[in-house]
């Protein structure tokens, strides 16, 4: 640039000092030079001109010599650059999956937990697992926390983007703090177990709980084929194919069972207790399966005496209120028209001399009259402590049979079910039938078990769908955290796959 400069100011120089009008003086005396001839003139404008010509070239060449290195330069530089003084934020989004994936681990070994638990307390006594009765509880409060931020977080609370990274970090911190207290008593619940030293006894105990499951599967078939004779299909919903999937269930156990026995002989105690708990992981989802059959069974009938007396109690709060119309305890007359036209489905129901569903009879009263500020008491409370009991327990047993494709969503209105059952059940079925429904919508979009995901990639399948259980993969499920479910992993999969 520089020499660039020079070069034209050389050229421009010669053309601002000539001025042919203004005379010059002569600096001596002596007879005067004899005019220069055109030969002469052209000499000298061609000198003139060389050597701004060569600054220009020359500078030329200086820039692009200096253009090249440094451009070779930031090709081939090995040291950092400039490093930017604010990292980059992880969006929003990805947080989110994050703190989801969180509180589906963490749910999966709390419910791990709790299964292995019932194992070691048949054999050992209530006593003997009270530390890990506690652990588990300890953990199971940090994870409703956790599920409650979700919640609140799913509502739009808080609303600022800050607030919401931190209640996203506060989940992760959570789940995290869950698994820490199972994993800190998993070696000690090991030690009690002694799985590898004495797995012949526990043997025994899976597979007296396998008998007797077996032997209890034709009576609930028994007891479901009599349900669909008295009640219509709607109202066994929410346990259809339960017989086939307990079914399924044991005979995935048979075969640990046996594997488990094979390997105990031939002293393969590491293989042995794998296939052990993958035997007691499918034999307590089969009790699961069986017990909703007779929960639902016991339902229905205790629903289906309650039912007239909810009525009654209904249309007793209903006038009541009606009279209150207008005051300043009143409510809307809206509200008594919607409660009038629920209560008059349910006594058309009762009295038409048709089957109908009992449990959706006394739903539809429960809800009639919550509205009105009634329910929480005598009859009423009664009904909904039957219905909201029954919906939580069946929206929980079909996460904890199906939870290799349940995602954090239903999980999460699971936990708010589950709490608002022990404060008021009125409200409990709500949040407790959209988590079954959810989940049921999980379950449906998972579709292939070997297809992926980001929150469950393997499991042994059964009836088409995950067993939330990792017997045909990985390390078997056990009593403790992640770290403890993580014990004889193979190496880390390569980065950026499902």
């Amino acid at each position: 640039m520089l020499g660039g400069a020079a070069g034209v100011v050389w050229l421009v120089l010669p053309v601002m000092t000539i001025n042919a009008e203004v005379p010059v003086a002569a600096t001596r005396a002596g007879p005067a030079s004899a005019p220069a001839g055109p030969e002469a003139e052209g000499t000298s404008s061609a000198a003139d001109l060389v050597l701004p010509l060569v600054a220009v070239g020359g500078a030329g060449v200086l820039a692009g010599y200096g253009y090249v290195r440094r451009t070779r330069r930031a090709r081939t530089r090995t040291t950092p650059g400039v490093v930017s003084p604010r990292p980059p934020v992880t969006p929003l989004p990805v947080l989110e999956r994050q703190a989801g994936a969180a509180l589906v681990q963490a749910d999966d070994c709390v419910r791990t937990s709790r299964n292995e638990l019932a194992f070691a307390e048949a054999r050992f006594g209530a006593r003997a697992v009270e530390p890990f009765v506690l652990a588990l509880h300890e953990a199971e409060r940090e994870l409703s926390a956790a599920f409650a931020i979700r919640l609140r977080y799913d509502e739009g609370v808080p609303e600022e983007e800050a607030a919401r990274r931190h209640a996203l970090a506060g989940i992760v911190g959570r789940c995290a703090e869950a698994g820490r207290r199972l994993d800190a008593a998993a070696p000690e619940f090991d030690q009690l177990r002694s799985l590898e030293r004495e797995t012949g006894e526990a043997l025994e105990v899976a597979e007296g709980r396998f008998r007797e499951l077996t032997g209890r599967t034709g009576a609930v078939e028994a007891v479901l084929a009599d349900l669909h004779t008295r009640y219509p299909a709607s109202a066994t919903a929410t346990v259809t194919g339960y017989v086939e999937q307990a079914k399924d269930r044991l005979v995935f156990a048979t075969t640990h069972l046996n594997q488990a026995r094979q390997a105990a002989d031939l002293g393969r105690s590491e293989q042995a207790v794998r296939d052990l708990r993958a035997a007691e992981g499918a034999v307590g989802q089969a009790e699961i399966l069986l017990t909703g059959v007779d929960r639902l069974a016991d339902s229905l009938a205790a629903a289906a005496d309650l039912v007239p007396a909810a009525l009654t109690g209904a249309e007793a709060e209903r006038a009541r209120a009606r009279a209150a119309v207008g005051t300043v305890d009143g409510v809307p007359r809206s509200l008594l028209g919607d409660t009038d036209a629920a209560l008059a489905v349910v006594r058309e129901e009762l009295t038409g001399g048709r089957p109908y569903d009992p449990l959706a009879a006394l739903r539809s009263v429960v809800r009639a009259v919550s509205p009105l500020g009634a329910g929480r008491d005598g009859v009423l409370g009664a009904a909904a402590w039957l219905v909201g009991r029954y919906d939580v327990r069946a929206a929980d047993g079909f996460v904890a049979t199906h939870r290799g494709a349940v995602g954090a969503g239903a999980r999460t209105l699971l936990a708010e079910a589950e709490r608002l059952l022990g404060t008021d059940p009125a409200a409990a079925g709500a949040p407790a039938l959209a988590a079954r429904e959810s989940a049921e919508q999980d379950v449906r979009v998972h579709g292939n078990p070997y297809s992926g995901g980001a929150e469950h990639t393997s499991g042994a399948v059964l009836g088409g769908v995950l067993l939330g259980e990792e017997a045909d993969g990985g390390p078997p499920p056990a009593f403790g955290g992640p770290d403890t479910r993580r014990r004889g992993e193979p190496g880390p999969e390569p980065v950026g796959t499902d």
